[in-house]
């Protein structure tokens, strides 16, 4: 991306594989529209001991924020929602994967909104 990517964690330990599979994504991301603003990324944990990345019973928390010009763009992933999953890598695959919707279609609104 052409601005950091922000990523924070909380109630977890940080993880640089996590770190780096994060900016993978957002990277994919500036691919189907190239004047993204910047990207947040917040993963979380709430429940009792649960700072291990590996630790089974309670999902994880995923918000992404994406700015583009004149809107932004938020996907979360919250364990009331029922697709939500325990493995972070998966939970992170969903939350990525619903933000590429909403960067595609915003780009396409743009390009629509452009040749009127």
């Amino acid at each position: 991306m052409k601005l950091p990517i922000q990523i924070t964690f909380h109630g977890i330990d940080h993880s640089d594989a996590v770190e780096e599979r994060i900016r993978e994504k957002a990277a994919k991301l500036e691919t189907y529209y190239d004047r993204i603003i910047g990207c947040r990324v917040a993963i979380e944990r709430h429940h009792g001991n649960t700072s291990n990345l590996h630790h089974k019973g309670e999902p994880f928390h995923v918000r992404i924020d994406v700015t583009v010009p004149g809107d932004e763009l938020i996907v979360r992933r919250d364990p009331k929602d029922s697709h939500v999953n325990e493995d972070i890598f998966i939970a992170l695959r969903d939350a990525f994967q619903a933000m590429e919707r909403q960067v595609k279609e915003f780009a396409s609104r743009q390009r629509a909104a452009q040749t009127a």
